[in-house]
């Protein structure tokens, strides 16, 4: 239950190793598409130096390597599978920095702009078909997206994403929305027929729904008329 609450991240969780398998299954889905979360395993050896192993939490996603093999079209999100690659770049670079070696920066640097090269590239709406529905890119056009945008960023390069593109929710495997009986829920709070609700009009449409914020200040002038009738009850009991 916490981890469908806590969408906003900022928690971990400890677990072993098939219990973390299952938890990741369900924080990726719970955010759209189980291609989009890593399963990292830690521990320490004898000498205190840190084991770290990474994987996308989707496997080896057998189906969608099947079609590849036949020819067929895909539409793969590898950005768990990449985010496990970079966990494991990234660990590497921290075991050289502690030998002295010369790469880490240059491997740490290469992780943080692939990292921005993949997630930038689903912000500005050219993600998978997971993410941007049957208008969605391929395997091969994703990565090339990400290919390009990587060799711009690593030469110098930036943008800056004015518009974040958000993922259309109709294209979750949970949306079970009634279109037409929420159409016909719009026209009734839409009562100028004007295509669109005021202010106004939600106003009034969230008090008949149960669902609009409760003013403190109403709340507490409510209390204390029932406090005022309780006692007036009372009072109006014992004499």
């Amino acid at each position: 239950m916490q981890i469908i609450r806590w969408t906003g991240g900022g928690f971990g969780m400890a677990a072993h190793n098939y219990d973390g398998d299952m938890l990741t299954d369900e924080v990726a889905q719970v955010h759209r598409s189980p291609g989009f979360i890593t399963s990292n395993l830690i521990g320490k050896r004898d000498d205190g130096t840190m084991i770290k192993e990474f994987e996308a939490s989707h496997g080896t996603v057998a189906d969608l390597w099947e079609a590849h093999l036949r020819g067929e079209e895909t539409s793969m999100n590898p950005l768990g599978m990449v985010e496990a690659v970079i966990g494991a770049l990234d660990h590497s670079a921290a075991l050289e920095e502690q030998a002295g070696g010369p790469s880490a920066d240059a491997m740490k640097k290469y992780t943080t702009t692939l990292r921005k090269a993949m997630h930038n590239t689903f912000r500005y709406g050219q993600g998978t078909r997971d993410m941007s529905g049957p208008e969605g890119l391929t395997t091969e056009q994703f990565v090339d997206k990400v290919a390009d945008r990587l060799s711009r960023y690593l030469e110098g390069g930036d943008e800056v994403i004015n518009n974040v593109v958000k993922p259309d929710p109709r294209f979750r495997r949970n949306f079970d929305v009634d279109e037409e009986a929420v159409k016909v829920m719009f026209s009734e709070y839409d009562t100028d027929q004007s295509g669109s609700i005021s202010f106004d009009e939600f106003l009034v449409m969230t008090h008949k729904l149960g669902i609009a914020p409760k003013s403190i200040e109403k709340a507490n002038e409510f209390k204390k008329d029932d406090e005022r009738d309780s006692d007036a009850a009372a009072t109006s009991g014992s004499a």
